[in-house]
């Protein structure tokens, strides 16, 4: 066992886009210089880290960051010993000589890597550069829609990975450089573009960058030296952080959606008690077949950079043995609306439940869901007291209701629910997007813009795929909330159900998800996770969420060729 020192804090990553924590340019300006010592040691030593991102820097109990994660560390000489001829001649790299030359995070890899060519110290420099810019805008890379011409981005455009390589080597495309207006001085500005010229010659060296960040940390410091403080010990009063060089309020509280998702659904919840009375007397046959179920799901990050998926499984809801709920939410622009609809989401369905026919209560749950995200989304943005950028998070989202023997999926977006019948998958749900006609039109009637962009059909400026969802509240009313629902009547002839997010639709076919269920031991928690796998492995690139749902007793070691 190996036993490492604790970093309270988390990863920069999380900290910046998770937290969404805006330290100001002082605070950036002692991370990375306390970065760049570390990776000036290492060169000196003859080490290149050849993988510094955000999410492999540390934070310490005072946001003291420390550079981690050396499993793609090399010794400069080994480096040098992989001649250019040889690259290029073996052809496109395999194997181990890829996965030794071939390294990094693609939207943090120097021009050098992406061409293929050998790479050195120089490499780390590039890669400081687009994280010194990203510190300064909150912005991950190439994820910002300011950029002009093209809307190039990586998480919410689907830029692949080819384009975006050949944008950043042939193209010179870079993350939007932070502003002068937002009190970035110049000489910071004209650093990090040199750190990230498409020729490593012309990159300075940490020894370099030191000497130019000295001179700029001493003039501020004389300036604003109890404000440089704050990074250490910042002054409290509830939940709002003061700086002592301005009178401003900085909130550094951390936005916990899924409590107040959970808030939101307890109040709910307990202002109904009268349960599902009506649901199930509407269902009293006594000669209906009766449904025995097992559940299980696995999600995983995939290859993203953070998890914006999130589900939930709710069997015998509020108590009822015979009322079972299941939801999947894949969040984009941030997870906010995941997290805070799959806690809330189930109670307003449970004070819905007294007074609705079970469709009328998915419907009205999805909607109010909505509106009660963007209210609680509004009124933190108008608490903070400052002048909040764009932000408009939002997800997509799938719910099955089963009461005894009927099946209600609700659906808004693109992720989807399908049942093996008799051997084979029925779609009980279709994707909302807008390379759909039907939906176009919808989102166009309602007022909403559909344009042709970089791939597909999108909506607005925000360029979103998906025509209905929960959140995004600078496209409602066309991108509406309100789901489509099914409803089926179980019988013996159905085996199982599978839940999933887009990751797994995306690389899987319906069909593909049945013949790969029936070759895998009867666990719906293993079934969950073999799809996923799968998914990965034929190169998903999304966040992947699946929930299997076994509508029949079956042997965990049965197998069907």
């Amino acid at each position: 066992m190996f036993f490492f020192e604790l970093y309270e804090s988390g990863s920069l990553a999380d900290k910046l886009h998770l937290e969404e924590w805006n330290p100001n340019i002082d605070q950036v300006l002692t991370i990375t210089v306390q970065l760049a010592k570390a990776l000036q040691y290492l060169h000196n030593l003859g080490i290149v880290h050849r993988d510094v991102k955000p999410a492999n820097v540390l934070l310490g109990k005072n946001l003291s960051p420390h550079l981690s994660d050396f499993g793609l560390a090399a010794y400069k000489k080994d480096l040098k010993d992989v001649s250019i001829e040889n690259w290029r001649s073996s052809g496109k790299p395999t194997g181990g000589f890829h996965k030794k030359n071939m390294v990094g995070t693609l939207i943090y890899m120097a021009p050098e890597i992406l061409k293929k060519e050998i790479h050195s110290e120089k490499s780390d420099v590039y890669s400081f550069g687009i994280l010194f810019n990203e510190l300064l805008t909150g912005v991950v890379p190439y994820t910002d829609l300011r950029a002009e011409a093209q809307a190039h981005t990586v998480l919410e455009m689907n830029y692949s990975e080819q384009q975006l390589t050949a944008a950043v080597v042939s193209g010179g495309l870079r993350p939007v450089l932070a502003s002068l207006e937002s009190g970035v001085p110049a000489s910071i500005l004209s650093l990090i573009q040199r750190c990230w010229d498409s020729k490593p010659q012309n990159r300075p060296s940490f020894s370099d960058i030191l000497l130019e960040l000295g001179p700029i940390i001493e003039s501020r410091t004389s300036a604003k030296e109890e404000e440089l403080a704050t990074i250490e010990s910042p002054s409290f009063h509830g939940d709002k952080c003061t700086n002592s060089g301005n009178n401003m309020w900085t909130y550094q509280e951390k936005i916990n959606w899924y409590t107040r998702g959970e808030h939101l659904s307890t109040r709910t919840s307990l202002a109904s008690n009268c349960g599902f009375r009506l649901w199930l007397e509407s269902l009293n046959d006594p000669l209906a077949y009766h449904p025995v179920l097992t559940w299980g799901s696995f999600a995983t990050c995939g290859k993203r950079e953070a998890m914006e998926d999130t589900h939930f499984l709710m069997p015998h809801f509020s108590s009822e043995e015979e009322v079972h709920v299941f939801g999947v939410f894949d969040g984009h622009r941030g997870v906010a609306a995941a997290e805070f609809s799959a806690r809330a989401l189930p109670g307003f369905l449970h004070n819905l439940g007294s007074i609705n026919s079970p469709a009328d209560a998915l419907v009205e749950a999805f909607v109010r869901t909505d509106a009660a995200f963007r209210n609680e989304l509004e009124s933190h943005c108008k608490s903070k007291r400052l002048k909040q950028k764009d932000w408009h998070p939002g997800c997509t989202a799938i719910a099955a209701l089963i009461v005894r023997n009927k099946l209600l999926v609700a659906n808004a977006g693109d992720c989807r629910t399908i049942l093996c019948r008799a051997g084979q998958p029925f779609a009980l749900s279709r994707d909302h997007v807008a390379s759909c006609l039907e939906e176009r039109d919808r989102v166009v009637s309602m007022g909403g813009e559909v344009k042709w962009q970089l791939d597909t059909w999108r909506v607005g400026l925000a360029a979103l795929q998906v025509t209905r969802s929960i959140g995004d509240d600078d496209l409602k009313p066309a991108v509406t909330a309100e789901p489509e629902i099914t409803e089926t009547l179980l019988s013996a002839e159905d085996e199982f159900l599978v839940m999933a997010s887009d990751g797994l639709w995306d690389v899987v076919s319906n069909a593909e998800v049945v013949s790969i269920i029936k070759d895998t031991v009867k666990e719906p928690g293993m079934c969950s996770k073999r799809l996923a796998t799968e998914a990965a492995a034929r190169g998903s690139k999304d966040n992947i969420t699946v929930i299997v749902v076994f509508l029949r007793p079956v042997s965990t070691a049965e197998r069907i060729y």
